[in-house]
């Protein structure tokens, strides 16, 4: 019993995952019904986002009321997203034509995936107008029921913003309601993530009792194509840029390694954001930098999701035997740097934006049914990265404004 305490909630997970495909393998339609419990996990993370960013956000911003400071972080957090997204454009692209993955694909999908696309093709990407509208809220409640992420943290930054500018007796009455707030939903993460472990589990059971092996082996070549992608975006750039900054990756690593295998196993940002905001706090991120930035990354700075748009792209041309030339791939990396930066807001995000670019480039419809087979396994390698890629531009925000204590 003693070693079984010693065992850290981050082993547990992976401990978990691990047991999660043996019994995925073992009792594929047993699995099915054990997606129950993710999705309660999944329940419990979200009812703590909205309480934890808006306690954070005022928190942060209460204590500095110079507009011109939190305008300056936002434009620098902005700059940041987009050269990092653009670079993960551009492996996605290399990656895609070195392996050339679509080649030689037979056309083959299943009835579940094409009802599914089919089904997705209904949903239209946002126009750039309606994007942008839908950037601030028209009611806070409905935008915390719906998940709006970016439309919470901008009330949290006026709400911050008429703190700061409050009488001193409101202000101190709003500052400590907001601190009491960000602790105890703290405290409630910390409860949640008992459930961890066994949500994960679930969660792994059932991905792989759904794909089943038979799918992912016609489409080894392009999962490997993500997985080798993503891990050169990490290796060549994301790691010099946090060596560039003399960020401790190491240490970095060892705080957000938890909520990074939780993404990667449910496939959502949302389940590893509460403990990734304490984690970049442990790491010596100041909090008004966190509560800033990393909300604004979940929705302009998914690397993951970004690289696979480029990469995925390519393998339906591929598949189709449509040869791309070199200004159609690079008209194509302009249409995603605009598309991809509101994939947050769309149901369905990455497959939404994938057929509208596919459709723009008149390319078929078909493969994506291959893509959607294996969706799951990649979802959890871009999802993942997404969390790397958005603790790496915390850090980095925060060491450029000398708001870093390693």
């Amino acid at each position: 019993m003693n070693f079984l305490k010693k065992i850290s909630l981050t082993h547990w997970i992976f401990i978990s995952m691990v047991l999660g495909i043996i019994i995925g393998i073992a009792f594929p339609e047993f699995s099915q019904k054990l997606q129950l419990i993710s999705k309660i996990f999944l329940r419990l993370i979200k009812t703590i986002v909205a309480p934890l960013i808006f306690a954070t956000i005022v928190l942060g911003i209460a204590h500095h009321s110079k507009l011109k400071d939190i305008g300056k972080l936002g434009l620098k957090s902005i700059i940041y997203f987009e050269v990092v997204t653009t670079l993960a454009l551009f492996i996605g692209l290399g990656a895609i034509n070195l392996t050339q993955a679509g080649k030689g694909i037979h056309m083959q999908a299943e009835a579940k995936a094409i009802e599914k696309v089919e089904e997705t093709k209904q949903i239209k990407p946002k126009s750039f107008e309606e994007y942008i509208l839908d950037v601030f809220p028209e009611n806070i409640t409905k935008a915390i029921t719906e998940g709006k992420v970016l439309q919470i943290v901008i009330f949290s930054i006026l709400f911050g913003l008429g703190v700061s500018l409050a009488p001193t007796g409101a202000k101190n009455t709003m500052i400590t309601f907001a601190d009491g707030l960000a602790e105890t939903m703290f405290k409630v993460t910390n409860i949640i993530m008992y459930f961890a472990p066994l949500a994960v589990g679930a969660a792994m059971a059932y991905a792989v009792g759904h794909m089943g092996v038979s799918v992912l082996l016609p489409l080894l070549k392009l999962v490997g194509t993500l997985y080798g992608a993503l891990a050169a975006l990490i290796l060549f750039a994301l790691v010099p840029i946090g060596l560039y900054f003399k960020i401790n990756l190491k240490k970095l690593w060892h705080h957000i390694k938890e909520p990074v295998s939780i993404a990667f196993a449910t496939t959502s940002s949302d389940a590893a954001l509460p403990k990734l905001f304490k984690a970049l706090e442990d790491f010596g991120c100041s909090r008004k930098i966190v509560s800033f930035v990393l909300p604004m990354g979940y929705s302009f700075n998914l690397d993951g999701t970004t690289l696979y748009l480029s990469l995925a792209t390519v393998f339906v041309a591929q598949a189709s035997g449509i040869e791309l030339t070199l200004g159609q791939q690079l008209s194509m990396l302009f249409i995603l740097m605009l598309t991809s930066k509101g994939v947050a807001a769309v149901p369905r995000a990455s497959l939404v934006i994938l057929i509208a670019t596919a459709s723009d480039l008149n390319l078929p419809i078909a493969p994506i049914y291959l893509i959607f087979g294996v969706d799951e396994l990649m979802d959890m390698a871009r999802t993942s990265t997404n969390v790397i890629g958005n603790s790496l531009a915390t850090c980095v925000i925060a060491k450029s404004e000398g708001e870093l204590k390693e």
